[in-house]
């Protein structure tokens, strides 16, 4: 097998499907409804061009950023997902050990099938808490005390899911929600078997806050000296008001188009916020990366880091954590490569005139 590895992520995803009964490769691969924005997270990078300069010595390629004071070696970090034990029984363990190999920052989901505890004492790595809010705010503000004392650096707030999404596949498999190993002791977790369809759905009806709103972004900040990053804005209208309310950072990201079908790509979103923002704080984007290209296009436009989600738990299920170590370092040699294909030497380098995107070649033909 070590020598017949696979050699994009989209062998990966294929080695996945094989791997895992269709219930969990559907609840991991798929999407909100029709799944339009699904389809056009990744089709929306295939529209922007590259505009490589040539005959610059590109024998030395620095990949290093920084985000919030914290030095990485690529702009390349690990988006939080829910329950990884869904792919590999190691769960976020054996994902958060693969990232911190390669010295990548990883996000652990809210959703994670494995504890914060046990995560934080795996390996040591630079890692951040994605967290919901729920009506009963008080379980909220355990989790994050919880992440704050196990070292965790930033709070990840999803700001786009007042309720779940619509996803038709979950709700035809009867997919059961994994049990939260986190909310052990703060609520029921075993009580879902009662609902039709989606199990997951009566989950999030009886937990997630419809109410939620920018007066949460101050309760947050209130209970935690952490830096806090909104996930889930895909409008320059939201991006403003979250540098107000006081955001350290935000994620252009449309929940991995599992929330609103026909949201926008976030790479097509991305420039808007990025351009509301006006540097005030850094901009990430997730969804649809799948090439180290990818991660080099949300970078002109203004990234300062790109999540990826699926493909890691792809590498995952085909190979556990060796799979999701290789994901991580195909995408960076992915984007090393492309780098001095384009003549970047550095990330400062990858400027906005190294991609031409659908409005420019629009405003060209005016």
């Amino acid at each position: 097998m070590e020598n017949n590895l696979p050699v994009n992520i989209r062998e990966y995803q294929e080695l996945a499907k094989k791997a895992l009964p269709k219930m969990h490769y559907d609840y991991i691969n798929g999407g909100a409804e029709d799944e339009h924005t699904l389809r056009d997270n990744i089709a929306a990078y295939g529209r922007i061009l590259l505009r490589p300069r040539v005959l610059v010595d590109v024998s030395n390629i620095d990949m290093s950023t920084n985000l919030l004071g914290y030095d990485m070696p690529s702009p390349i970090i690990v988006a939080p997902t829910g329950s990884h034990k869904l792919a590999n029984p190691e769960g976020e363990v054996a994902t958060a050990r693969a990232a911190a190999s390669c010295n990548t920052l990883m996000v652990l989901s809210f959703s994670a099938s494995c504890k914060i505890e046990e995560v934080a004492s795996s390996c040591n790595a630079i890692r951040f808490y994605q967290l919901y809010v729920f009506k009963n705010r008080d379980i909220s503000a355990t989790l994050v005390r919880r992440a704050e004392s196990h070292g965790f650096k930033a709070i990840v707030l999803t700001v786009d899911t007042p309720m779940l999404g619509r996803r038709e596949a979950d709700i035809r498999n009867k997919m059961v929600a994994p049990a939260n190993a986190n909310l052990e002791g703060l609520m029921p977790i075993d009580d879902l078997d009662t609902a039709d369809g989606s199990k997951l759905e009566k989950y999030a009806r009886d937990t997630l806050d419809p109410s939620l709103s920018w007066k949460d972004v101050e309760w947050l900040k209130s209970i935690t000296s952490l830096p806090i990053l909104l996930k889930g804005i895909v409008t320059a209208e939201d991006a403003r008001k979250a540098v107000e309310a006081g955001a350290a950072g935000i994620i252009v990201s449309n929940h991995g188009a599992r929330q609103l079908d026909y949201a926008p790509a976030t790479i097509s979103a991305l420039e808007e916020v990025v351009k509301a923002v006006a540097g005030a704080v850094p901009v990430l984007v997730d969804g649809g990366v799948r090439r180290g290209t990818d991660v080099l296009k949300a970078l002109a436009l203004g990234a300062r880091a790109v999540m990826v989600g699926r493909p890691v738990l792809y590498g995952l299920a085909a190979r556990g954590q060796a799979g999701a170590k290789h994901v991580i370092e195909m995408l960076n040699r992915e984007l090393e490569l492309a780098m001095a294909l384009c003549g970047c030497r550095s990330v400062a380098e990858i400027t906005r005139d190294r991609v031409q995107t659908e409005g420019d070649r629009f405003r060209s033909l005016l």
